[in-house]
């Protein structure tokens, strides 16, 4: 039917999915977990599919390993619409059309991961070498992601076998004695199955580019302090005991171990180690059919988050900081927080030509934090609350309305800082709406226009943090709110080719901003900003014949600061522009070649980091079937440049990968 045939075109919808058994694996796909994957539109028969026409939502498991995108945070930066930056913490940051990520939130098939105090997660600790693809949502995105979602939502898949036996291994190298191993191996015996993955990547630092000129905190050539080791464990188990029902649970353990590089900078140079950052997750989902015409889908989710960062008087690394109260007073500061979170979602079809869903979604987070000695510095924990509804109305066959409304409660249950004392605040509300309308010109091309109003209530470091006693608490924050609006075209128009087409325009208003000097020199966070977010992604890909495949997309961009003209928004380039070539000169050859290029950027009032050109070259050949022997370099050009003042980029940089899939 048309309406099967093209459900997936629209921007708004999210699906992933298995393109079929042994011979998705030999093309170097592999099967998305079903239940893990988040739709708005589409109908049952459609959810885990991969809808290929639709890049600029969805990638890939193929285009991670064709890319080498080996973390989360590369992989996004193959969007139009997503930039990558890094933060006082050299943490690898992203943001979509202009949104962070706390704006945006990370998912783990539909289930919300962040770090429960600032709302942040450094993309560098999280692996792609167990995922089955990544679904992007812009703007417009499901109400099953809950609060938050002010300019979107970002969902890692996790696989799902096919076959009975089916799995990949695989081991790389590179510049800077990077040591890269993975292995992943699943089975499905029709009522069960399971997926176990293991991965681990080290490396003792990262080149700098020769045009880099040295400083008193930065000698140049290895990146100083620049080392990281990363290992996580997925295990996945499942029970299909018949036809629309589904029963899975995941165990995920990360262990990362990192340095952090100092600024460039020496007058604002931080010396810092992370001797760990770790994540340790138990997921349940599942779905179950109550009816012919209902269903019931359930998530509930433990998460827990410890990590230390150790601060130290110079670049010797020998003496910790140990002046002042508190976490600095050790030099060391000490997390400990966990996440506990269900949600459940009863699909109705029983109205004709309707698809309804009503969601409910609790999630509680708490925050400890103590320093060496074992004290107790502060306790923070707020409950989430969500309730939501949509609706899907096919009004004909060709024409389909999409509405949507939710409401957010974020409850404080415990408020303690050493040295000050609070009293609980109240609880705080926002309410989210949407709807969108998707009009198939054919079975392959798709019109759509869409408006959604959406929110994000402040986090803990927001309301409480003293930023080492230069910042004033703020347990009065109120919710951010965002009013995106969307038109788009998604479709084929010709044999081969794949064309995306957006533009959007984005109001945010009570933005949360510091505030200086509210109390002598001491600055707060305060709803004041208002802020304008507008442009355009386009996205062409073509294969000319069967040995050349041409690709681009290209970001536009324009953000207003309409509530403080004079204070520029940074981190994130005016245009970004990619392009791809992809030969095949034989069977079992291929070479790919990418070029990224953003535009400057500003990293503050008065700063203005320049534009750059990156150059990337790829060759893999295949010796025997199922084998892939890869060579390449990544910064071809050896550009030196950077995305936030004084943390350079890698310069030139070469890799091998040697992998196997059965």
């Amino acid at each position: 039917m048309k309406k099967q045939n093209s459900a997936l075109l629209a921007s708004a919808v999210m699906a992933l999915g298995a393109s079929g058994g042994v011979s998705a694996q030999q093309n170097g796909e592999t099967t998305p977990f079903d239940l893990g994957a988040v739709v708005v539109t589409g109908s049952l028969s459609q959810v885990g599919e991969i809808g290929k026409e639709q890049v600029a939502s969805v990638i890939t498991r193929k285009e991670i390993r064709q890319f080498n995108r080996d973390n989360v945070g590369d992989a996004l930066n193959l969007l139009s619409g997503v930039t990558l930056s890094t933060n006082a913490r050299n943490e690898k940051t992203i943001a979509v059309r202009g949104f962070d990520s706390r704006q945006v939130p990370l998912y783990i098939d539909g289930i919300p991961v962040y770090v429960p105090y600032d709302g942040y997660v450094d993309f560098n600790r999280f692996s792609t070498a167990d995922l089955a693809g990544i679904q992007v949502a812009k703007g417009f995105s499901s109400m099953e992601y809950g609060p938050n979602a002010l300019g979107g939502a970002i969902n890692l898949i996790s696989r799902k076998p096919k076959a009975a036996i089916e799995g990949d291994a695989m081991l790389g190298f590179g510049s800077g004695s990077e040591r890269q191993a993975a292995a992943n191996i699943g089975s499905n015996q029709g009522i069960w199955y399971m997926q176990a993955g293991v991965s681990y990547d080290e490396s003792n630092a990262f080149p700098l580019s020769s045009d880099f000129r040295p400083t008193a905190s930065e000698d140049g050539g290895a990146r100083n302090n620049a080392y990281r080791r990363d290992s996580k464990v997925s295990l996945k188990f499942g029970l299909t005991p018949k036809a629309g029902d589904e029963y899975a649970l995941s165990y995920y353990q990360q262990h990362g171990i990192k340095g952090q590089p100092p600024s460039t900078d020496p007058t604002v140079a931080r010396y810092w180690k992370w001797p760990y950052w770790d994540k340790e997750s138990l997921y349940f989902i599942s779905r179950t059919a109550l009816t012919a015409t209902e269903a019931l889908k359930l998530r509930a989710y433990h998460d827990n988050y410890g990590n230390e960062v150790d601060t130290y008087t110079d670049a010797g690394y020998s003496k910790l900081k140990t002046i002042g109260a508190g976490s600095v007073g050790t030099g060391r500061s000490i997390y400990s927080d966990w996440t506990n979170g269900a949600s459940i979602e009863l699909e109705s079809r029983r109205i004709a030509s309707n698809t309804l869903r009503l969601i409910s979604h609790y999630k509680l987070d708490k925050h400890l934090e103590r320093d060496a000695t074992g004290t107790t510095l502060s306790i923070f924990k707020d409950a989430l609350v969500s309730y939501a509804l949509e609706d899907n109305v096919q009004i004909s066959p060709a024409l389909m309305l999409s509405l949507g409304a939710g409401q957010h409660q974020l409850r404080p249950l415990q408020v303690y800082s050493s040295g000050n004392a609070y009293t609980l605040p109240g609880e705080k509300t926002a309410h989210d709406w949407q709807a969108g309308l998707f009009y198939d010109l054919s079975s392959s091309a798709r019109l759509y226009a869409t408006i959604a109003q959406k929110s994000r209530l402040p986090t803990l470091k927001d309301r409480y943090s003293q930023r080492l006693g230069t910042f004033i608490e703020n347990p009065a924050l109120r919710q951010e709110r965002a009013r995106n609006y969307e038109v788009g075209y998604q479709g084929q128009p010709w044999q081969g080719g794949r064309v995306q087409a957006a533009v959007f325009y984005s109001e945010v208003k009570d933005k949360i901003q510091a505030v200086a000097n509210v109390s002598g020199n001491k600055s707060q966070m305060q709803n004041v900003g208002k802020v304008r977010q507008s442009g355009i992604e386009l996205d062409a890909r073509s294969a000319l014949n069967s040995m050349v495949e041409l690709g681009a997309n290209y970001t536009y961009i324009e953000l207003k600061n309409l509530s403080s003209p004079t204070t520029k928004l940074t981190d994130v380039p005016q245009q970004k522009l990619t392009a791809q070539a992809l030969l095949h000169p034989r069977g079992d050859v291929d070479v790919i070649a990418y070029a990224e290029h953003n535009s400057s950027r500003w990293a503050s009032n008065t700063l203005q980091l320049a534009s750059f050109t990156t150059l990337n070259l790829k060759a893999g050949y295949r010796p025997v079937r199922n084998v892939t022997v890869e060579a390449g370099v990544s910064n071809l050009n050896d550009k030196n440049y950077t995305l936030a003042d004084g943390f350079p980029s890698a310069g030139r940089q070469w890799f091998g990968n040697l992998s196997y899939q059965f």
